[in-house]
């Protein structure tokens, strides 16, 4: 027998963040997220979840879910299929912002109950070992406001190594080139030189002024510098990239594999990172690893630590897993970290479950 979609569920949650984040491009400090519970017809429930960054966002994106709901449910249990009619319904919309992330979440819980439905971690089910996972802490390191505080960051940087981590991410983009290079500078000397620093500039600079502190980065041997540039500018990254002795990485915003795919083929960057929720979910980000595999780039995850740790087991040219504790309020189970590693859970789908008295706290 079939197992169908019997029901999709849709909650709004706005919950606390253990560190403040800020970057070049705002403030962030309360996670907005939506819980997505997909119903199967056998009784397994996938689960996945929606990072809307702004909290303005979450009660559109929870109407959006709900209307989607309307043209899934009784549908088989097939993600491919399941993808391929929200695009084709939602095409002459546009498959970009709340709309591809509503799609990437649908798409995520219903992997999630595949493997559920089948008794297997997703990595085992899409044909990969679940593994350790090398991790970088992204938690914080944000700028540190109107008075640059070389000292407050050196704090921050030693506390982040906490769990046995052994890679940071710094936020740069403060006024002056002097003080990105002292930021970078006062991590460096509270790590050490074991420690890896991947930065991120989050879009702050236009070509001509990235590579110009870009050159002074490259003295500093970061792992990184990400987004110097506008995200969707793949001429202008490919100047950076092309000028730079540091890599430059850059995938959070791929709205889809073929927005990758264009990156890709102008040079854009030396690595790449796609966003679950914007990269298409599982299904696209199994698309996206293809084309990184063909690029011979290698590829790291941007946020949903908890799903994107079950798809670096089947990513070829695997890198780092970003790890953030945001969504950790609201699990029963949070991903576990030992020695700078994501350990994926040998339970079946992704180990996602919610702490349902956390979640009515801090429902939004």
């Amino acid at each position: 027998m079939t197992t169908t979609i019997r029901a999709l569920n849709a909650r709004a949650v706005y919950a606390p963040m253990a560190r403040r984040l800020q970057t070049s491009t705002g403030s962030v400090d309360r996670a907005p997220m939506v819980l997505l519970d997909l119903v199967t017809s056998s009784g397994a429930t996938g689960r996945s979840y929606l990072f809307t960054v702004t909290p303005l966002a979450l009660k559109a994106q929870v109407a959006l879910l709900g209307e989607m709901a309307s043209l899934i449910v009784g549908q088989p249990l097939v993600p491919f299929e399941i993808e391929r009619l929200l695009n084709r319904r939602f095409t002459l919309l546009g498959q970009t912002g709340l709309v591809a992330m509503a799609i990437a979440g649908i798409d995520m819980a219903a992997w999630d109950a595949r493997a559920i439905e089948a008794g297997l971690p997703l990595a085992r089910l899409l044909g990969g070992e679940p593994r350790p996972v090398p991790a970088y802490n992204s938690c914080g390191l944000g700028l540190t406001g109107a008075r640059f505080d070389p000292d407050a960051l050196a704090l921050e940087a030693t506390e982040l190594l906490r769990g046995g981590f052994t890679a940071v991410k710094l936020r740069l983009g403060y006024r002056t080139l002097e003080e990105d290079v002292a930021a970078a500078n006062a991590v460096r000397d509270a790590v050490g030189e074991g420690v890896s620093i991947m930065s991120d500039y989050n879009q702050a600079l236009d070509p001509t002024e990235a590579i110009r502190r870009g050159h002074a980065l490259d003295e500093l041997g970061l792992a990184w510098i990400e987004e110097p540039v506008r995200a969707d500018d793949h001429a202008g990254c490919a100047r950076v990239a092309a000028a730079l002795r540091t890599p430059v990485q850059i995938g959070e915003n791929y709205w889809g594999s073929r927005d990758m795919a264009r990156a890709v083929a102008a040079l854009a960057s030396d690595y790449v990172m796609p966003d679950l929720e914007r990269i298409g979910g599982v299904s696209g980000w199994l698309r996206a690893a293809a084309i990184a595999d063909a690029a011979a780039l290698p590829m790291s995850t941007h946020l949903f630590p908890e799903i994107s740790a079950q798809l670096m087991c089947v990513t070829p040219t695997a890198h780092w897993l970003e790890y953030v504790d945001w969504a950790n309020p609201v699990l029963r189970s949070p991903l576990e970290i030992r020695d700078g590693r994501a350990i994926v859970p040998e339970v079946p789908g992704c180990g996602l479950e919610w702490d349902e008295a956390r979640v009515s706290e801090y429902a939004f």
